[in-house]
């Protein structure tokens, strides 16, 4: 279930409705979709593209994707810290990052426009889509697993474009719901 927390205000919301709400004045555009529609979270990547082909096709008309397939992270996933490490630092893209979440769970941070930080954990049902040029940065959740679908409007623009702002270091990979664990004292708790 989504939880969005604007870390400067001290504020969490965790109704969906109210979260895309305040998510879509920034832009970003957050979803829950019919999570009981897949049987098996461990369907195949094939499987999960054919339950969910009508909102992927409904998101292609509406974003110009082209390209749509599953990521599959866990703790057993080859190169794991090295693949974050591309993520967990500020950064942007010269595209929309848009996920739907299968299993597991991840937190998007988004440096606002208006100098707020906000923290997004998604889970499973849960779909968000980063328009392109927006500053953030992700981490898993402590379970250290996610599972999604991804839409691309062209993979060789999903390079992210590193801010070198230092933000992100003052920010644990934490979440708000049962996977939260303690922040180490010289971090901020989200």
């Amino acid at each position: 279930m989504v939880s969005l927390k604007i870390i400067e205000k001290n504020i969490t919301i965790h109704d969906p409705e109210k979260v895309a709400d305040y998510l879509s004045k920034y832009g970003i555009k957050y979803e829950k979709w019919n999570s009981d529609k897949l049987n098996s979270e461990d369907a195949s990547p094939d499987r999960i593209l054919e339950v969910y082909r009508e909102e992927v096709e409904r998101l292609k008309k509406e974003g110009g994707y082209v390209t749509a397939d599953v990521i599959d992270i866990n703790s057993n996933t080859p190169g794991l810290d090295d693949m974050l490490l591309k993520f967990n630092k500020e950064h942007w893209h010269d595209e929309d990052e848009v996920r739907y979440t299968i299993k597991g769970h991840g937190l998007f941070h988004i440096n606002a426009e208006d100098e707020v930080t906000l923290s997004v954990e998604v889970g499973k049902g849960d779909l968000l889509r980063v328009p392109k040029g927006t500053k953030h940065w992700f981490d898993l959740c402590s379970d250290r697993e996610i599972r999604a679908i991804r839409l691309f409007q062209n993979k060789s623009g999903w390079t992210p474009h590193y801010t070198n702002s230092g933000k992100d270091k003052k920010f644990m990979p934490l979440c708000f719901g049962p996977a939260f664990i303690p922040a180490e004292n010289d971090r901020e708790k989200v």
